[in-house]
């Protein structure tokens, strides 16, 4: 009977740790770490005899790596921020 009860105020007592705002953030800072992959890849030759320069593109070597950076900054926002502070 005891750990019934124990149970039922756990269940109670539970909530999540971050809120709505958090995970708008996560989603977003995900949706710019995906899109600086994927603007990333790619830029190869199917023949490895034959140099391709476009594997040295502005696209791949800046802004790919910025968007990810962006986003990763994202992240730590999100989990570091306290929706429930008050101003």
């Amino acid at each position: 009977m005891g750990e019934k009860k124990r149970k039922e105020e756990l269940a109670k007592n539970t909530s999540f740790i971050f809120e709505r705002k958090n995970y708008k953030f996560m989603l977003i800072g995900t949706a710019f770490i995906a899109l600086g992959f994927i603007l990333m890849a790619g830029g190869g030759s199917d023949d490895p005899n034959v140099f391709n320069p476009e594997i040295y593109s502005w696209r791949r070597i800046r802004l790919a790596p910025a968007l990810i950076l962006i986003g990763f900054g994202f992240e730590v926002y999100a989990i570091l921020s306290n929706p429930n502070k008050k101003k």
